[in-house]
C-alpha cells in the first residue's frame, strides 16, 4: 500500500508511524511545506488520557514525549492584584518543535520518507502521487487539499469575535495561569503555561472593542507587544513577550476559525486534524484530537481491507467524537466572548465560572464546595492525591514498551 500524508504535524506524523507499525511493507511518505526544524507555535498541552493512548499506540515515541514534557499541577486565576484563585487539575505541556522532532525521527526510523520544503496542492498529488492508495490531508486549518473540494467535503468556517495573539515568554508559569487585567479600554487576559526549562506559551486575548480601544488594530506588532508587556507587567515579572515563530516570521493578531466538514473523505483523500475540524485553544484539545484522528484512521484501516470502507468507518467514528468536543469548545469560546458579564464576581466564584464555563454568580452545590476547598492548601493536596491515585489505577502500557528504546528527547 502507498500512503501519502500532507502535513508533518502531530496527526500526519503519528498516522505515518502507526501505518508502518501496522504494515512495515507499506510505502509511506510525509510531505511538509516548511523546512526541517521550522514550526509555528510554542508549547502544546495534553492530559493523561492522551499520554495513555500514546503508550498503547507506539511506546517508543510515547516514552520520548513523556520524558520531554513538562508537568504542571494546578491552574490559577489571577484578576488584577487580587489573591489568585485555584482551579486544581494537572497536565502536560511540551514544545511543539520538540514534539514534532520526536515524531519525525521515530517515523524516519521506521522507514517513513519525510520530505520537507514540499509545497503540495491537489494538482501535485494527482501528478506526482497518482498511484497512492490513500492521501491524508493533515495540512492545517487552511488546507489546500480540502479547499479544492470544499463542496464535496461540505466545509464551513465561522470566525469567533475575540482577537488573540500566540506569543512566548521566558517567564516560567509553573502552573497553568489565566491572568485578567483591566485597561481603560476593557479587559485583556492571558493563558500562560511553561513547556520547557526556559520558555512558556503566552496567548493574549481580548474583545474586538478592547482590541480597537487599545489601538492594537493600528499599532504595528512590536508596538502592540510592548503595550501588552506593560499591561501584564505584574504577571511577566520583567520578562519580555517573544514574537518569534520561525525564520523571518512574526505572529499577528488572529480570530479563531471554527472549521467543520459534513464529510471527512472524498475519493482517496481523508481529512485529519485542523483540516477536518478545529476546537478553540481555550480547551487545549488540538493536539489530543489530532493524535486521536490518527489513531481512529489507523483503527479503521486495520478493520477494513477496502480503503473506501475504512474511510467511511473513520468518518463515522471520529465525526461523532469530535462533534462533542466542538460543542464544549464553542461553549468555551462564548464564555470568553462575554468575560465582562462574569468578572464582577469575587475571584473564587469567577474561577469556578471559568472552570465550568458557566455563570459563576449562581454557583452552588457540591461541585462549588469542592472548588472552595481547593482554595486551601489542604484541599489542593487532597485533590492532587486523588489525581495521583487515578493515574496509578490506569491499566499499564503494553509489555513491549519496556523492550524498545525511546528516541533521545534531549537531542
Amino acid at each position: 500500500m502507498r500512503i501519502v500524508c500532507v502535513g508533518a504535524g502531530p496527526a500526519g506524523l503519528y498516522f505515518a508511524i502507526l501505518s508502518k507499525l501496522r504494515d512495515p511493507a507499506a510505502e509511506v511518505t510525509v510531505l511538509e511545506r516548511n523546512p526541517r526544524g521550522v514550526t509555528y507555535g510554542w508549547g502544546v498541552v495534553f492530559w493523561d488520557d492522551l499520554m495513555h493512548g500514546l503508550r498503547h499506540g507506539d511506546p517508543v515515541s510515547a516514552a520520548s514525549i513523556e520524558s520531554g514534557a513538562n508537568q504542571w499541577h494546578d491552574q490559577e486565576v489571577h484578576v488584577g492584584d487580587a489573591k489568585p484563585a485555584h482551579m486544581g487539575g494537572y497536565g502536560y505541556s511540551i514544545g511543539r518543535a520538540l514534539l514534532l522532532d520526536i515524531l519525525t525521527r521515530r517515523a524516519e526510523a521506521l522507514g517513513v520518507d519525510v520530505r520537507f520544503d514540499q509545497v503540495v496542492d491537489d494538482a501535485a498529488i494527482d501528478s506526482d502521487f497518482s498511484d497512492a492508495d490513500l492521501v491524508v490531508a493533515a495540512d492545517g486549518v487552511n488546507s489546500r487539499l480540502r479547499a479544492r473540494h470544499e463542496d464535496d467535503f461540505g466545509t464551513t468556517v465561522d470566525s469567533a469575535s475575540n482577537y488573540y495573539i500566540w506569543l512566548g515568554t521566558h517567564k516560567l508559569f509553573d502552573v497553568f495561569t489565566f491572568a485578567f487585567e483591566k485597561t481603560a479600554a476593557g479587559w485583556v487576559w492571558l493563558h500562560g503555561y511553561q513547556f520547557d526549562d526556559t520558555t512558556s506559551t503566552c496567548i493574549i486575548e481580548c474583545s474586538p472593542e478592547t482590541w480597537k480601544g487599545l489601538r492594537l488594530d493600528t499599532l504595528d506588532t512590536d508596538e502592540g507587544i510592548a503595550l501588552l508587556e506593560g499591561v501584564f507587567a505584574r504577571e511577566l515579572g520583567g520578562n519580555k513577550l517573544i514574537n518569534q515563530t520561525g525564520p523571518n516570521a512574526k505572529t499577528s493578531w488572529l480570530r479563531f476559525n471554527d472549521v467543520t466538514n459534513r464529510r471527512w473523505w472524498h475519493g482517496r483523500v481523508a481529512l485529519m486534524c485542523d483540516a477536518a475540524h478545529t476546537t478553540h485553544f481555550s480547551i487545549g484539545s488540538g493536539t489530543k484530537l489530532a493524535i486521536e484522528d490518527a489513531v481512529g484512521l489507523d483503527r479503521a484501516m486495520r478493520a477494513h481491507q477496502d480503503v473506501p470502507a475504512a474511510l467511511a468507518a473513520y468518518e463515522r467514528d471520529r465525526a461523532t467524537a469530535v462533534a462533542e468536543r466542538q460543542g464544549s469548545a464553542r461553549s468555551s469560546t462564548a464564555w470568553f466572548e462575554h468575560v465582562d458579564s462574569h468578572i464582577d464576581t469575587d475571584p473564587t466564584r469567577f474561577a469556578y465560572s471559568l472552570r465550568t464555563r458557566r455563570d459563576g454568580k449562581t454557583a452552588g452545590g457540591v461541585s462549588f464546595l469542592l472548588h472552595r476547598a481547593t482554595q486551601y492548601r489542604a484541599g489542593r493536596l487532597g485533590r492532587r492525591l486523588i489525581s495521583s491515585t487515578k493515574r496509578k489505577l490506569r491499566p499499564p502500557a503494553p509489555p513491549q514498551a519496556a523492550e524498545q528504546t525511546p528516541v533521545d528527547a534531549t537531542r
